[in-house]
């Protein structure tokens, strides 16, 4: 088997260890939320954000150590792209999405203003330790709001729990493991097929890494919807940004100082472009809702920045 073969089943196999890990996550966390009483939006913004967002966090703690600054900013810029552009568009296409007004006025601003820190803390060319813990003491001022949130917006949900204690237990530790290693997977076979193909690693990341490390959002949001828990659905985008940016670029900063590509700075500009693309189409006729219509609209402005980011690599 050629050497290529090999790292792409490597490639596929971390990236079925990364959903799997991350399915077995979020189901023994939800069950232990719901056994809390926590809100649905506040599930989608932490425990299902946090929970999807962990492959980003596996892949960027390797590729921190391995100090590859084009695979940890492309994977969360490219992520977050696919996040709002793809994930949101390809939920929508399969049934209608309600934003909640509070979502549209808050959550969606706070991470619109969490992609202009990420720049301002890059714009010198590298990410320090000092600008991660800018980074991180935002996502501490943003779990307090969570907190507010979750007191000011707490409502009956239900409680039943399929799984025991012991079993809920039992799958975190499988999910993390699963997270683990498929991260590390998926990093050390993206980075040699860059090599291989002599294609950067700045097209990798914003692409085949990006797309497998948000496929556990995008199940997650269809699931959600298909349930009519919207708030879930887009809670788990959103609140996947803004722990992507300020979580988990702070902590692979942590790790080690970060280089930034400033070729970056046009992919910024798309992420700006599509947080604001999904406020203009919630606040279109006040509907805060996403139809089959936005979502193409969606769909399609990802179609064209790969297409384009192909063309100029």
């Amino acid at each position: 088997m050629s050497i290529v073969l090999i790292q792409i089943l490597i490639l596929i196999i971390g990236f079925i260890m990364l959903i799997k890990g991350a399915d077995f996550l979020i189901d023994s966390a939800v069950g232990l939320s719901r056994k809390l009483k926590i809100p649905e939006i506040v599930i989608g913004l932490t425990v299902i954000a946090f929970g999807t967002s962990m492959p980003e966090l596996v892949v960027n703690g390797f590729a921190a150590f391995a100090k590859q600054g084009d695979v940890i900013y492309g994977n969360i810029i490219g992520s977050n792209i696919v996040n709002i552009l793809l994930i949101l568009g390809i939920t929508g296409l399969l049934c209608p999405i309600f934003m909640p007004i509070n979502t549209v006025k808050k959550e969606i601003p706070i991470s619109f203003f969490a992609i202009i820190i990420l720049w301002f803390v890059s714009k010198d060319g590298v990410l320090s330790r000092i600008d991660s813990l800018i980074l991180l003491a935002f996502f501490i001022g943003f779990l307090l709001y969570i907190v507010k949130l979750s007191k000011t917006g707490a409502k009956e949900i239900e409680t039943t729990n399929y799984l025991s204690n012991g079993k809920m237990l039992f799958f975190l530790i499988i999910g993390f493991v699963g997270l683990i290693y498929g991260g590390k997977l998926v990093v050390d076979s993206a980075v040699k097929i860059a090599m291989i193909f002599n294609v950067s690693k700045k097209l990798i990341a914003l692409t085949i890494v990006s797309v497998g490390t948000s496929l556990p959002e995008l199940a997650a949001s269809i699931i959600a919807a298909k349930k009519g828990q919207t708030d879930i659905a887009v809670g788990n985008v959103i609140g996947s940004n803004i722990f992507n940016i300020f979580l988990i670029m702070g902590m692979s900063g942590m790790i080690a100082p970060v280089n930034y590509n400033f070729k970056f700075n046009f992919d910024i500009v798309v992420l700006l472009y599509a947080t604001l693309l999904t406020i203009g189409i919630a606040c279109v006729g006040r509907r805060y809702f996403i139809d089959k219509y936005n979502a193409l609209i969606l769909i399609a402005s990802y179609v064209t920045y790969v297409v384009y980011s192909i063309y100029i690599s």
